[in-house]
């Protein structure tokens, strides 16, 4: 698949030479949602509390306290607030680089595998599952080190990691690849979106980037994401304004303008249907 790479989530987390961070969060409070995206880091999401919902490639799970879900690099991922639910979570990412180096046997059976597809993992652990006791505990100590970083804690988190991977791999379930012809269909969708979600936009045009008649677009979309097309392209505008609000210091009217809205006071309106709150108000916050 050609031009990806606008697609991608390139946050560098972590040091350079430690690419590995853990970020405490909450849907709703954080943030409303996570929209689809994929990167070539990978990223664990370790339920604490509450209930929300964790789409995986094409499937959208129940996520319950004690849940353990797994995206290898390259999944298309989201996690999305269940009615009336309020969800906690440990969101831990790390690039497979962190555990293991050229001309290491692990990386060459394990790490390469992973990377590039051909290693899938489950994703998700439960806490019916054989092994999630000692899953469990791996990413507690992990969390565990990260939190006091004493001498050596570097060591115990790419322990735990490792010791947590080979956990997944010994139960030697055989997994459906979450890579399919719809993912990377939808993967071009929103590569196009991206790059031009702050222009008029319709369902038609849409449509023609994967050669999809309107109506069946909207069917596709929709079962692919659980949001019409739509309701999708108004929130990516909305949280990329949330983000230029935090990072830059341009004005209400400027930032609602490049994200594509062209009447202030309708953005004033949806922005606060959304975040609870004005977008001066959120800056301020």
């Amino acid at each position: 698949m050609q031009n990806q790479a606008s697609l991608q989530e390139t946050k560098q987390h972590g040091a350079v030479r430690f690419p590995f961070n853990l970020y405490p969060c909450t849907i709703p409070g954080d943030f409303q949602q996570v929209a689809l995206h994929w990167h070539e880091s990978m990223e664990l999401v370790f339920v604490k509390q509450g209930m929300g919902l964790v789409q995986v490639g094409v499937v959208t799970y129940p996520a319950y306290r004690g849940d353990i879900f797994i995206f290898a690099p390259g999944t298309l991922h989201a996690l999305r607030q269940a009615e009336g639910q309020r969800m906690e979570y440990e969101n831990i990412i790390f690039e497979p680089e962190l555990l293991g180096g050229a001309e290491d046997l692990c990386a060459e059976k394990y790490l390469l595998p992973l990377q590039s597809g051909r290693l899938s993992l489950p994703v998700r652990l439960t806490p019916n599952d054989l092994c999630y006791l000692q899953a469990a505990a791996c990413l507690r100590e992990l969390e565990d080190a990260n939190r006091a970083k004493r001498p050596g804690y570097e060591l115990l988190v790419k322990g735990a990691l490792l010791r947590f991977l080979a956990l997944l791999i010994a139960q030697g379930r055989q997994c459906l690849s979450t890579e399919t012809a719809d993912t990377q269909r939808l993967k071009t969708v929103l590569q196009w979106l991206s790059a031009h979600y702050a222009e008029p936009l319709r369902v038609a045009d849409a449509a023609g980037v994967c050669s999809f008649s309107a109506s069946h677009f909207m069917r596709w979309f929709r079962q692919m994401t659980g949001q019409s097309f739509i309701a999708f392209l108004n929130e990516y505008r909305l949280n990329t304004a949330a983000e230029a609000l935090q990072t830059t210091d341009e004005t209400v009217l400027t930032i609602a303008s490049r994200c594509g809205f062209e009447n202030l006071s309708y953005f004033n309106r949806a922005f606060k249907a959304h975040f609870g709150m004005t977008p001066r108000d959120y800056r301020k916050k």
